[in-house]
């Protein structure tokens, strides 16, 4: 996650009311059953790797973050994903030494659907090697921030390879730059918006990795901007997403890869976490490591995420729609 200016008592945007502002809607759809199941061992060994010391951190611009590309780039070839452009990497041009976000393609599997988009996304980068570091540690590993988030996007793209259940066609996309300031996300906006790349949706997920202890799952940015919370909670059948009040006290969803898209094509594109500020004390830390991840939790919650994304994928009519 980029960092939070919360952490300090100048804020850049205005806080909003912390009233819950529920959205309602008249069309109820029944719960997809799916017999698809997400794996702990293979949730476990995405994550335990892109978390791993030998990326160092995974900043953009360096070497760690590069080799995690490969792996992503090897993921999607394996689970027979492809790439968007002309290879899976999507260069920054905001950057000064090399750097990519990488973009997978599914097509969607509806004649016509297949002409609109839903994004699923997450980043990949993360803060690096810290210089004075904490009991001979450096490494800034980011399992949680956002490893854990990465990890919930590729079982995605796998589930979805799997069984060809999107009729609207799907870009998979790791970002990269984010915790520069959003560089990634800013970038490939900006160039599908000239393309009149046609987007239905974008659900982001960041720091997913250890569970709130609340009568909901995760929270979702920007709650009162769509009903994309109401419809997740509609699609699974359960009380998934929640409003909590320190997301909009802390505006975050200007803060993460969600708001370039929502400022590019006006439409919803929100992110999703469980981090809600008492649950993790090792944001932007060296201790944000894979042994303190909950994989129990992350599995559990990526499967419960899969009948929602894919009514996102394949609702006859968009259903997802900004309230204001």
């Amino acid at each position: 996650m980029k960092k939070l200016i919360l952490l300090f008592p100048f804020i850049f945007f205005g806080c909003k009311s912390n009233t819950t502002v529920k959205t309602e809607t008249t069309q109820t759809a029944s719960k997809l059953e799916i017999t698809y199941k997400v794996k702990e061992n293979d949730v476990s060994s995405v994550l335990k790797y892109l978390s791993s010391d030998e990326l160092e951190g995974r900043e953009t611009g360096t070497k760690g973050i590069e080799t995690a590309a490969i792996y992503l780039e090897d993921f999607f070839k394996t689970n027979k994903i492809k790439p968007y452009f002309s290879s899976y990497r999507d260069t920054l041009s905001t950057f000064k030494t090399p750097a990519y976000n990488i973009v997978g393609y599914l097509e969607g599997t509806d004649a016509k659907l297949k002409n609109e988009f839903v994004i699923l996304s997450a980043h990949y980068d993360h803060i690096g090697i810290d210089k004075k570091g904490l009991n001979g540690d450096f490494i800034n590993n980011g399992a949680n921030d956002d490893a854990s988030g990465v990890t919930a996007v590729a079982e995605m793209a796998k589930y979805f390879s799997e069984t060809k259940s999107n009729k609207r066609s799907v870009l998979f996309v790791f970002f990269a730059g984010e915790e520069k300031g959003l560089l990634g996300s800013k970038h490939l906006a900006k160039k599908l918006k000239a393309k009149n790349f046609n987007l239905y949706t974008q659900l982001n997920i960041e720091m997913i990795g250890v569970p709130m202890k609340r009568d909901f799952l995760a929270y979702i940015t920007g709650f009162d901007k769509s009903n994309m919370a109401t419809k997740i909670n509609e699609y699974t059948g359960d009380k998934t997403i929640g409003f909590l009040p320190k997301e909009a006290e802390y505006q975050l969803f200007f803060r993460s890869d969600n708001f370039p898209f929502f400022e590019a094509f006006k439409v919803p594109c929100q992110s999703i976490s469980t981090f809600d500020f008492e649950n993790f004390e090792f944001y932007h830390h060296v201790s944000d490591e894979f042994k303190v991840m909950d994989i129990p939790h992350m599995t559990s919650f990526i499967q419960e995420l899969l009948p929602a994304v894919t009514h996102m994928a394949s609702s006859p009519t968009k259903e997802i729609l900004m309230t204001k």
